[in-house]
């Protein structure tokens, strides 16, 4: 059976848990089926992330053209600065057209959605910015994670192992998804209980957070009006 090249994007100032949470997933795939399973970035050379740490990419676009899968992680500042990248758009329109399956974790939906590649799909992000990605075009969904046709999409952060569970179950069956599943011991039991959503939104939390930071994400884009007024008006 042809090998299938699943690729993760790195690129800076993204959020690590977007990366590495579904890529402790995926990358057990690799001794239970014919997987590839890659990070890829512009240069190979560790970019920053949101949380002080540095990345490395393994490979570079060039070494990765035509990815069976690409999943790509958020962040807060990364995925704007991702979009005014000319030259990591235009690897993520090229081998996002040709990939059998295109993912994301939280914001890095709107870099797919960015891309012309979730126009008219229900897809999800995180919950601050699920507005955000219906103005790119994408119906937004306000799910743990999203399935439409070749595109699965997940919320913030930790919901990124829950999409790569369930990719799991679609490439190679739900015993091996299960099998990996607790290989990674995914079996959350948060201290406080589950979040709740209505003191979440009457509180206000995320208008709050977004005020703080617009500015600044509008002037990334500062050389691209059209999308910045689209984004941030």
């Amino acid at each position: 059976m042809q090998q299938r090249q699943i690729a993760f994007l790195i690129y800076p100032d993204m959020t690590p848990l977007d990366l590495i949470g579904p890529l402790q997933v995926m990358k057990n795939l690799e001794s239970l089926g014919p997987f590839d399973v890659v990070t890829v970035g512009e240069r190979l050379e560790p970019v920053p992330t949101d949380v002080g740490i540095a990345m490395q990419a393994e490979r570079t676009f060039e070494q990765v053209p035509e990815p069976f899968a690409l999943l790509i992680p958020g962040g807060l500042a990364g995925p704007i600065k991702a979009i005014a990248n000319d030259r990591l758009m235009a690897y993520v329109r090229s081998a996002g057209r040709g990939a059998q399956v295109l993912g994301s974790v939280c914001t890095g939906s709107l870099i797919l959605a960015a891309a012309g590649l979730l126009e008219g799909r229900s897809a999800t992000t995180h919950w601050t910015f699920l507005d955000h990605l219906g103005r790119l075009g994408a119906v937004p969904v306000r799910k743990r994670w999203v399935e439409d046709g070749n595109v699965i999409t997940a919320a913030g952060v930790s919901a990124g192992i829950d999409m790569a569970i369930a990719l799991v179950a679609r490439l190679a069956g739900n015993d091996v998804a299960r099998t990996i599943q607790a290989i990674v011991e995914y079996d959350p039991e948060p201290p406080l209980g589950p979040i709740d959503w209505r003191w979440v939104d009457d509180a206000k939390i995320g208008p709050t957070l977004l005020e703080s930071v617009t500015p600044a994400l509008r002037d990334i884009l500062s050389g691209k009006p059209e999308l910045a007024a689209k984004l941030f008006p």
